[in-house]
């Protein structure tokens, strides 16, 4: 059955839809992801309590976070669904603000049955969001079958959704992807507003600017209790500037470099970036090709919606641009972030089979690197510059515009809202102290200012704000399955990579007390066997003595052996080279 909706537009909601304030009911707010961190946006607003029939629980957003470079062999990092999969039934809804990775991209993986809530749902999930935003979470989950589990349910600017006993509502606001929008919750202790990612640009690429009057509308009646919002670039003084201004910055590039093929790299959900590309590549009387699966599905989503205009004419399959000469040929990619595995990133280390570069090409990274991503970025543009092409970034023109609200921009949205209660999200912990200091000059006292992180509860009641507890919100790590590899897994394969391996084998008859072979020594990553003979033999004497002095004095079970070799070959290995290797004793029985 679908929840009651209803919207006139931007104008105020209909007021039969709003819910009755009620000072006994108080609302939590369960962090999950997206607090200290860039990535991982998780979070679930509930109101009533357990047993409660009323009881309402809706997720906004469910993301997923890139590993940093010391994660060895970690592809993904995803929010802990332990609490959700505790209370799996009462969730009513997921509410995404807009379509970015780090928001939509764990659904398929909380729709799992092993370690999601797939398995203890009996209905599907309903998911809110914009068409676009729907259509771009909707790729991942087709792609991992799990679309029987979820109900798409797409809603318009300014539209008001019941879902249990709250009510929903839609604000549009600009960001880097089209038809993001902010999330008001309307609950029994008045209203919760998150910002969602944000920017205040009043020149967007489609005139769809952040709805500052329907926020103003809200601050002024009934007013907004609390106020959740972005903290990305608090650091960062001014305003963002538009996203406008870097089509001017392409349409000249495109001009200056007007003999040559143009590679881009963008995020596939920079739909707004890859419209502004694609204008100044026709004007430059280019064609248009796409490179990478996302990219090509998301552009083909784009065009069917209408959020892009991009004539059929103008576009061309990747496998024929060798039918034009270099300087009629613009490639829409993705891997600006880097990715080993990206058409970009293949492209870097020659090994793209559609797409080889050299000296007629211009590769343009129309991007920022999150941050992590750095030395992949950097690897990519360093393989790029091997093979002869030219390279265009951030650092050297004005290819990118950030989506997210500068320190002004912030202020600006403070000065709208005048919340009672100001909680900072979205960032890292330095992010978000900074957007704190940002609501105190901007008369929001400290004490309604609450620095939260990964796993708190806050609830909001007739009190005020407070802190009432903690959940598990730890990494779910992904490397090729979900849920396989711990920190004790990354604490071993950080030790690898940083000291390497020690594997002493020596084979003991237990009858006997006697050494039958060994010990001997295999090592990778400690010392160069071929060229530290003498070293390894020392290294094997010190553990021979050590077993047989443990034969000697009556040891005779082989996990204590174990210890023993441990030791001796730690002892050995720490006082000869002052490293300090994996030691791994393999003690067999004869």
């Amino acid at each position: 059955m679908q929840p009651a909706r209803s919207t006139n537009g931007w104008s105020t909601p209909v007021a039969d839809s709003l819910v009755a304030l009620d000072p006994a009911v108080p609302v939590r707010v369960v962090f999950l992801g997206g607090l200290g961190e860039i990535g991982r946006n998780c979070m679930a607003i509930e109101q009533g309590a357990a047993g409660d029939p009323d009881r309402t629980i809706i997720l906004i957003d469910c993301g997923l976070m890139f590993p940093d470079p010391g994660m060895h062999g970690i592809d993904l990092i995803l929010p802990d669904f332990g609490y959700l999969r505790d209370n799996a039934e009462q969730i009513s809804a997921l509410v995404l603000t807009h379509g970015h990775e780090d928001h939509v991209g764990a659904i398929h993986f909380m729709m799992r049955s092993d370690d999601g809530i797939g398995d203890l749902r009996s209905e599907p999930l309903p998911i809110y969001g914009s068409p676009l935003t729907l259509g771009i979470a909707a790729n991942r989950i087709d792609e991992a079958r799990m679309m029987d589990r979820v109900d798409l349910c797409p809603v318009a600017d300014g539209e008001l959704v019941d879902i249990g006993a709250l009510s929903v509502e839609f604000i549009p606001v600009t960001h880097s992807v089209p038809y993001a929008h902010a999330i008001a919750v309307h609950t029994t202790q008045g209203v919760v507003l998150h910002s969602g990612d944000y920017k205040i640009d009043l020149t967007p690429v489609d005139e769809r600017r952040t709805d500052l009057a329907r926020i103003g509308q809200l601050s002024k009646a009934p007013g907004v209790r609390l106020l959740m919002a972005d903290s990305t670039n608090a650091e960062e003084p001014g305003f963002a500037p538009s996203e406008t201004s870097v089509g001017e910055v392409l349409h000249t590039l495109f001009a200056e470099h007007r003999e040559r093929r143009i590679v881009t790299a963008s995020f596939a959900s920079h739909l707004h970036r890859i419209q502004q590309i694609a204008d100044a590549a026709i004007a430059d009387g280019r064609v248009v090709a796409t490179l990478g699966l996302s990219m090509k599905k998301n552009v083909r989503l784009g065009r069917e919606l209408k959020v892009l205009n991009i004539p059929e004419s103008s576009l061309v399959d990747i496998e024929q641009i060798d039918d034009y000469s270099p300087g009629q040929v613009c490639v829409i990619s993705t891997g600006s972030q880097g990715e080993p595995m990206s058409a970009l990133g293949l492209m870097a280390r020659g090994e793209n089979k559609f797409l080889k570069l050299g000296e007629h090409d211009t590769v343009v990274l129309s991007s920022h690197a999150i941050p992590g991503n750095e030395s992949n970025v950097n690897r990519v543009i360093d393989g790029l510059l091997r093979l002869g092409a030219e390279v265009v970034h951030s650092g050297v023109r004005d290819v990118h515009a950030t989506g997210h609200a500068q320190a002004d921009d912030i202020k600006t949205y403070l000065s709208i809202v005048n919340p009672e209660w100001y909680v900072p999200i979205h960032g890292e912990y330095r992010h978000m102290v900074a957007n704190a200091r940002l609501a105190e000059v901007m008369g929001v006292g400290r004490e309604r200012v609450l620095l939260c992180e990964d796993g708190d509860v806050i609830e909001l009641s007739e009190r005020g704000l407070d802190p009432v507890g903690r959940v598990p919100a730890g990494y779910l790590y992904v490397d090729g399955i979900v849920g396989d590899v711990g920190q004790g897994v990354l604490r071993d394969r950080q030790k690898l990579a940083e000291e390497g391996v020690v594997v002493v084998v020596v084979t003991v008859d237990v009858q006997t007390g006697k050494v039958l072979v060994g010990p001997e020594i295999i090592t990778r990553g400690w010392v160069y066997a071929p060229e530290a003979e003498d070293l390894l033999d020392e290294a094997c004497d010190a553990v021979a003595d050590a077993v047989e002095d443990a034969l000697a004095d009556g040891v005779r079970n082989v996990e204590a052996l174990e210890r023993d070799v441990r030791r001796a070959a730690g002892r050995f290995v720490n006082e000869r080279t002052r490293r300090r290797p994996m030691i791994v004793p393999v003690v067999m029985e004869a």
